[in-house]
């Protein structure tokens, strides 16, 4: 029987996936819109439309996996469906993780002033080794996949041919695997992307902040608006961060925990686990003046219909 607090968590997850998945798709329809207008895209907008693109299919990957193992759960375990979900949902998570990190090395170096050689290089050499980024993301993502698919295929073997011993169950079994083999498995893969990640975000946060500082103790008025700019550049960038960070730890602790959808805290875990996939991109958009502009323009779209419907209408 399913409680009013499952329920509850459910349709919540449901309303933050498809939130996220509208924020994710109007990224993909702007910048790609863009792209089939000038047939190019900047470093910054290039990063956008592949993270915006792998977290609208990761979420719907998401969302059709949790409904169909809560709905049917016999057929997860005895059909390879563990195997197609985990290959696309593999894929997808690795992808956004290194897009995200890419974004925030691409903030880092174009944003931060810092003097050190091998920074300059790479902020004269970004433009042209962010395609460079986009593609080893794929790649590395991929093999990720497939050492994800091994552990996937040996767990759905070994219940088909019942390979663990009588003392152990198939829980059991799947628990072990779990621990020794995806736990350490994510636990790197998703490390060295996050590493990067925070270090350059931390770097970013505290160039702007000592500009931020310099600015404040140096200007007459201290309201000014470039002020009030590195602030919200600022708070924007710690929220990244925080969203961030919860979504690693969200995933490295559901290998670690493996509750299933019995759990009573099955639901709200995927929504912490979602969360950063689809509130982040809201932070974008408003924090982007094309992208800010262009769901300004879409807002107003019903204001401009009616009225001009009401100034084309007789007297």
């Amino acid at each position: 029987m399913v409680g009013p607090f499952t329920i509850f968590a459910m349709v919540l997850l449901v309303l933050l996936c498809s939130l996220g998945i509208l924020a994710n798709g109007f990224i993909i329809v702007v910048l790609g819109r863009e792209w089939a207008r000038c047939h190019q895209l900047s470093p910054c907008d290039m990063i956008l439309i592949s993270l915006g693109a792998s977290r609208f299919f990761m979420l719907w990957v998401g969302t059709i996996h949790n409904f169909y193992y809560f709905l049917h759960p016999l057929q997860y375990s005895k059909e390879p469906a563990r195997q197609y979900f985990g290959i696309y949902w593999d894929f997808l998570n690795s992808a956004t993780f290194w897009f995200g990190t890419w974004l925030s090395v691409l903030f880092c170096v174009k944003i931060a002033n810092f003097t050190h050689p091998i920074f300059l290089w790479l902020k004269w050499r970004v433009k042209g080794l962010v395609p460079w980024f986009l593609l080893f993301s794929l790649l590395i993502s991929f093999i990720v996949t497939m050492l994800y698919l091994g552990g996937n295929i040996a767990l759905y073997q070994a219940f088909l041919l019942r390979t663990f011993s009588r003392n152990i169950t198939l829980y059991g079994f799947s628990r072990k695997l779990e621990i020794h083999y995806f736990f350490p498995l994510k636990f790197i893969t998703l490390s060295i992307p996050f590493s990067m990640f925070v270090v350059s975000i931390v770097l970013l946060i505290t160039s702007l902040w000592r500009h931020s500082w310099r600015m404040q103790h140096s200007a007459n008025n201290a309201h000014d608006s470039s002020i009030q700019a590195h602030n919200r550049a600022l708070k924007s960038l710690i929220s990244f961060l925080v969203l961030y960070a919860l979504s690693f730890l969200s995933l490295i602790i559901d290998v670690a925990a493996f509750c299933t959808f019995e759990c009573t805290w099955y639901w709200p875990w995927q929504i912490v686990i979602y969360l950063c996939s689809s509130v982040h991109p809201f932070i974008l958009i408003l924090g982007s003046s094309q992208l800010g502009g262009a769901l300004r323009k879409l807002l107003l779209l019903p204001k401009t219909f009616w009225n001009g419907k009401g100034t084309s209408s007789p007297a």
